[in-house]
């Protein structure tokens, strides 16, 4: 039996510097970008969790019909690492096996595919050990990361909106940078600038 990968998307951050405006509402092709990168991860067959604060109806409602778990928040404010710590605690109560692993996709970067997040989850399953991470076409570190199931209670730990970097620091023996196609790994949008610069006008937000 194959590692289970489960993925997750990570949504419930503040979009601090988008003045007001949230970003993972923010339409690419008439479709929001949230939505967007939960329809790629959904295509590849692996369970997903969605992280989001109590308050974000917005973000829920973009996400309507679409076959993935949503994890509570309550404690957004204290940064990204309560994600993890509430996200890790929902699949270790599924009982996974000791190969299993966790990709931590970030939900605000608009340029994964399906084929991509695909062929990162058949490599960490030939290779169940290894901590995988997206990277640039020149091989700079980027995003998503799959961390193996023996690192979740070290991802449990962190603190703060640091993610997994501490983890990443401590294993980095392990570390094996993927390649992926263009800036789907690095390429993230932050101000409304980013986005008008990225889709060559005004951003529009999801009603």
């Amino acid at each position: 039996m194959h590692p289970i990968v489960t993925i997750l998307i990570l949504a419930a951050g503040a979009s601090s510097r988008m003045r007001g405006q949230d970003k993972l509402v923010t339409q690419i092709d008439g479709k929001a970008l949230l939505r967007r990168v939960a329809e790629s991860a959904v295509a590849t067959g692996s369970p997903i969790l969605v992280t989001l604060p109590p308050a974000a109806m917005a973000r829920r409602d973009v996400l309507q019909d679409l076959p993935l778990h949503i994890v509570e928040v309550p404690d957004a404010e204290l940064g990204m690492s309560r994600s993890l710590v509430h996200a890790i605690k929902h699949v270790a109560d599924r009982g996974p096996t000791h190969q299993d692993g966790l990709m931590i996709l970030p939900g605000d970067m608009p340029g994964f595919t399906t084929d991509a997040l695909a062929r990162l989850i058949a490599r960490f399953q030939a290779a169940p050990h290894a901590i995988l991470r997206g990277g640039s076409e020149a091989g700079d570190p980027g995003h998503p990361t799959i961390f193996p199931c023996d690192l979740w209670a070290e991802l449990s730990q962190v603190t703060g909106d640091e993610g997994g970097k501490s983890v990443l620091k401590r294993h980095s023996d392990r570390v094996e940078v993927v390649p992926l196609p263009g800036q789907m790994a690095t390429l993230d949008l932050d101000t409304p600038e980013d986005w008008a610069a990225y889709l060559g006008h005004p951003p529009v937000w999801s009603a």
